[in-house]
């Protein structure tokens, strides 16, 4: 999809989107439960139909009435299919659901984008061959066989959540008990406290002391109905515009949140300072939107930005491509990326998202400056279908062509 934006100024007050993040870990809690769950205010992006498409293939049952999942779960029964799991693009779904299928014993084969394969997956290789669990990846997918034991398991800390998130939700089910341990440095540290509370909401119990979490086997997922937080990552893109002139009220956030990217309110703050400096290490998702917001304002220089290579795209490559467009230079290096200070213009070529959510909106809220064309548009389905609506609520004019 190729959208064009009009320069204009976004007012209002709106509703944050539901956490995505939350909104994972809450489904599979349900979906590995013994009974059944209502998880509101569900939003169907790209990815959450991934967790769920892999939870009924599982053994999961959910029907859907209007923002809510009804989900009749697999009981602790094995994890097991004949049919390819498919992760589309989402990062989460494949690193939560591997040691997940690997508690059945069976062989599973796990399909998606071919850049989600390019994302490192060698925390679950490393485990799966000291094992002897079968772990075979290529471009196309992933295929693994065998059963996960229960273990001392030492993972490092400064590597993707996910992978710890993954063993959380995994090692209960086992028959014997478990202890992961998290080397220091732990990054992303919040997403990990988000795992530990949705794991305590469907009753599985987890002692942690420090960085070593103690997990008892033979635990079953109980039922519960619950709801889903407004979102942190997302809602940055509409507080984005009280940057850039608007005044919008961001509504529906729970201001005692564990999400990490609720830090993003104190970051806004930095970057109307002159030469700000920001460690975005525990906030890679942030990485867009204060970069390109950078460029609006004074320039910055962010550290901890190595991160953004494995996303979606190479977030601070296709960010420096992207802003020279708009006449900003930006300098990327292995750990750090200075924006440098300059007057945005608009944009005489059409501006890629790159197939990636986060650029989409970094760009829209840029165009809301200058105006401009972005191709690719359509990669906001991933984790904020209704980007583009929501926006023109705002008052911002976008013109779309399928």
């Amino acid at each position: 999809m190729r959208v064009t934006i009009t320069p204009g100024k976004a007012k209002g007050s709106i509703l944050a989107p539901p956490s995505k993040s939350m909104a994972h870990r809450l489904l599979m809690g349900a979906g590995l439960s013994d009974g059944t769950s209502v998880v509101d205010n569900i939003d169907l992006s790209e990815d959450i139909k991934a967790t769920l498409g892999i939870l009924e293939a599982l053994g999961g049952q959910y029907t859907m009435e209007d923002r809510k999942v009804i989900m009749k779960g697999t009981g602790g029964k094995k994890l097991q299919t004949k049919q390819a799991l498919d992760s589309k693009e989402s990062g989460s779904t494949l690193r939560f659901f591997i040691p997940l299928v690997l508690t059945g014993g069976g062989a599973t084969e796990f399909i998606g984008a071919k850049r989600l394969f390019e994302r490192p997956l060698g925390i679950y290789e490393d485990i799966c061959k000291e094992q002897g669990i079968v772990f075979e990846k290529d471009e196309m997918g992933l295929k693994v066989e065998g059963q996960l034991k229960a273990a001392h398991y030492k993972v490092p800390g400064n590597i993707s959540s996910q992978f710890i998130t993954g063993l959380l939700y995994a090692l209960p089910l086992l028959e014997e008990d478990s202890v992961l341990e998290v080397l220091p440095p732990i990054e992303s540290k919040a997403y990990i406290d988000m795992t530990l509370e949705a794991l305590d909401t469907f009753g599985i119990e987890i002692r942690q002391e420090g960085h070593v979490f103690y997990i008892k086997g033979n635990q079953v997922y109980q039922a519960k109905n619950v709801a889903v937080e407004g979102d942190y990552s997302n809602a940055a893109f509409l507080d984005a515009f009280n940057l850039i002139g608007g005044d919008v009220n961001v509504n529906g956030l729970r201001e005692d949140s564990l999400q990490g990217d609720q830090v993003y309110q104190k970051y806004y703050e930095v970057l109307k300072e002159d030469n700000p400096v920001m460690d975005i290490a525990e906030c890679p998702d942030l990485g867009p939107i204060l970069i390109g917001l950078a460029a609006a304002l004074h320039g910055a220089r962010f550290t901890g930005t190595k991160r953004l290579q494995i996303k979606e795209s190479d977030r601070g490559a296709v960010m420096a491509e992207e802003l020279k467009k708009f006449g900003i230079q930006v300098d990327v290096m292995e750990n750090e990326i200075v924006v440098h200070s300059g007057n945005l213009q608009k944009p005489q070529e059409a501006l890629s998202s790159h197939n990636d959510h986060r650029i989409a909106m970094t760009m829209a809220t840029l165009c809301a400056i200058t105006g401009g064309v972005i191709e690719g548009a359509e990669s906001v389905k991933k984790s904020f279908p209704n980007y583009f609506e929501m926006i023109e609520t705002l008052g911002i004019h976008v013109t779309r062509e399928v």
